[in-house]
């Protein structure tokens, strides 16, 4: 099983990175200074800390990327030349982020991936842009991050705005599928911007859908210990559907809490959250997981390639990959197709690429990675999957799903 994965991993690569190679701009040959050295990649995400699991997951993904990268030839554009990536730990503090992004950026490092927090992603943008080297954010949601006129920050990933907007959407689609009348919807969010910036997107847009959402329930993320009183808070406000946007270690703590306080929903949806999605939730979530919907990116459940990266990194690591670090590791993908369209190591001249290039994916997107002018991918959409008998499957919509949504009841 890992050679027939890694051989399917290996062509998948070689593939898609040849697909989106050519000759440096204006067809001219790669700068001599391009023929030696490994090509090196700044990774920066909490190793350590309350969302270090997370985070350790995210750094081997984008090793195990460029280790299928090297393996496929490396950079056909650069001589063969190989990737190598300098880790980063930000501990989950912005200012750690910051100072580590310097520091990478001063070793060497053309461009730049991470961070999972929003807070720290803001920071570390400031360095890139500073520093002229491309910034590709594999998960940070918030809004603001791409709202300063930067040139050199990408992010892969949809957008809070995108994220809260298609979660009331498909909140209405999945009670209309499944039967279930849903017209009052309880909020509980972690409450940095990447939990209010996702909030307040949902709100405006399932006010256009005739659903009224309240109460807004927020906690610390990283001091929880127990959210049994705010899902009382739930409980008590008699409301049809809850929506969660959270992390994984207190999206446990939602889990506990909603099996403790009962609160009589009709419809558990996370919002871009942390927990739901993982292959690891029904598991460590308990009994009551099941049922549970989470509105999300996520990889192409029906795409081959996919299956192909899960068991590379299950062989290679011994752990189910989630899905935040699946982003992770298509994101030195990305920025390994950008080296090969600039045929060049000039992080300037990197970010050129990042800026025009067409990239196919094997997330569950509308289309190829293309970036707008604040550097945000255009086709970036959540799917909605559901725990359904222990795992955690596509429903929504049907092009990407692999099952049909189940009433919590089922």
């Amino acid at each position: 099983m890992r050679l027939k994965s890694c051989i399917a991993i290996g062509t998948f690569l070689a593939l898609t990175v040849t697909a989106c190679g050519g000759s440096a701009p204006g067809g001219g040959a790669p700068d001599a200074a391009d023929a030696s050295g490994t090509i090196k990649i700044g990774s920066i995400h909490p190793l350590t800390g309350a969302l270090a699991f997370d985070g350790q997951q995210m750094s081997k993904a984008v090793k195990l990327a460029a280790e299928e990268i090297n393996n496929a030839g490396g950079i056909k554009s650069l001589g063969g030349a190989k990737l190598e990536i300098l880790g980063a730990d930000s501990q989950g503090k912005p200012e750690v982020g910051q100072s580590e992004a310097q520091r990478l950026t001063q070793a060497g490092a053309v461009a730049l991936v991470g961070p999972y927090q929003s807070a720290v992603a803001a920071q570390v943008a400031t360095v890139a842009e500073r520093n002229k080297v491309p910034f590709v954010i594999d998960v940070a949601s918030a809004d603001d991050i791409l709202k300063q006129g930067y040139t050199y920050t990408f992010r892969l990933q949809p957008s809070s705005d995108t994220l809260g907007r298609y979660g009331a959407r498909y909140l209405k689609e999945l009670a209309d599928r499944t039967g279930q009348k849903v017209t009052k919807v309880a909020y509980l969010h972690e409450q940095t911007d990447y939990g209010t910036s996702t909030f307040k997107s949902f709100s405006d847009e399932a006010a256009k859908l005739g659903l009224e959402v309240g109460p807004q329930i927020t906690y610390d993320a990283l001091k929880a210990s127990d959210l049994t009183t705010e899902l009382t808070k739930v409980k008590a406000a008699g409301v049809d559907a809850l929506a969660v946007t959270g992390y994984y270690r207190d999206g446990l703590l939602t889990a506990k809490a909603i099996a403790s306080v009962q609160p009589e929903v009709k419809i558990v949806l996370g919002v871009s959250h942390g927990a739901f999605s993982s292959p690891v939730f029904p598991r460590d979530g308990g009994a009551v997981a099941e049922g549970i919907y989470d509105s999300n990116f996520n990889y192409d459940a029906t795409k081959p390639e996919s299956k192909a990266v899960l068991d590379a990194f299950q062989a290679k690591h011994g752990e189910e990959l989630r899905f935040i670090p699946f982003t992770s590791y298509e994101c030195v993908r990305l920025i390994a197709a950008a080296l090969e369209k600039a045929a060049s190591r000039d992080p300037v001249k990197i970010r050129e690429a990042l800026a025009g290039i067409s990239f196919e994916t094997v997330l569950a997107f509308d289309g190829p990675v293309e970036f707008d002018e604040s550097g945000q991918n255009k086709n970036a959409t959540p799917v909605v999957l559901q725990v359904q008998d222990g795992k955690v499957v596509p429903v929504h919509p049907a092009a990407k799903a692999v099952a049909e949504p189940r009433p919590a009841a089922e």
